[in-house]
This record gives C-alpha cells, structure tokens and sequence, in this order.
C-alpha cells in the first residue's frame, strides 16, 4: 500500500542552506522510490485557513518511506530543512484505488470518534 511523507512548513528561509536542501532532497529519495506529489505551490482555500506549504512525496509503502527518512543521506541533510522553518512532518498510509469513505468504520464503534 502507498504511504506519503507529508510536511506542512511553516516561516522557510529560502536561503544557502534551503537551497542545498532542495538540490539534495531529490537524490536521497530516488533509492527509496521516493516521489514528489505536491510541493508547495498557491492554494485555492475553499474551507477554514491556511498558511505555509504543504508538501507530500510518494512511496511504494511504509518501510520504504521509514527507510528513506532514517537513511544516512536524508539524515545528513535534514538539519539544512529543520534549522530553517518549522512545521510538522509525518508519515501516512495510503488507502487501495477501490477504498470507499465508508471503509474507515469497519471495527469502529458506534458514537466513538474516527481519530
């Protein structure tokens, strides 16, 4: 099953440093089978607020997505990303290209909440 890793970043500093971020990042996903899907861009805000940049790259599963961010290489330039915003990064599974919305209440219980 997919997972994605997903940061919403908040206050970058586009500058040396971010820079070299951005020309490495791709090299440490590309043995993972790492791939963006969404990197910042303009937002079309249709419901409550927004700020920062969202950003979200693909991978085949979760190990592999585990492994690209413990990798040594994506460890050796993380800090160039963590010292120059903030935000909040995390992991996710996909779902199945046949997922319906009901599927996420199978085993939940009656008035229990989903998250």
């Amino acid at each position: 099953m997919p997972a994605y890793a997903v940061g919403h970043l908040h206050d970058v500093n586009v500058g040396h440093d971010i820079v070299e971020y951005l020309k490495r990042i791709d090299a440490t996903l590309k043995p993972f089978g790492g791939r963006f899907i969404i990197h910042g861009g303009p937002v079309a805000l249709l419901e409550g607020s927004w700020s920062g940049d969202l950003i979200v790259i693909a991978f085949p599963d979760r190990d592999s997505a585990r492994a690209w961010y413990a990798s040594p290489a994506y460890q050796q330039i993380l800090p160039l990303r963590t010292g120059n915003s903030r935000g909040d990064v995390f992991l996710i599974e996909g779902v199945d290209a046949d997922h319906k919305a009901a599927d996420v209440l199978a085993g939940v219980a009656a008035d229990q909440p989903l998250g």
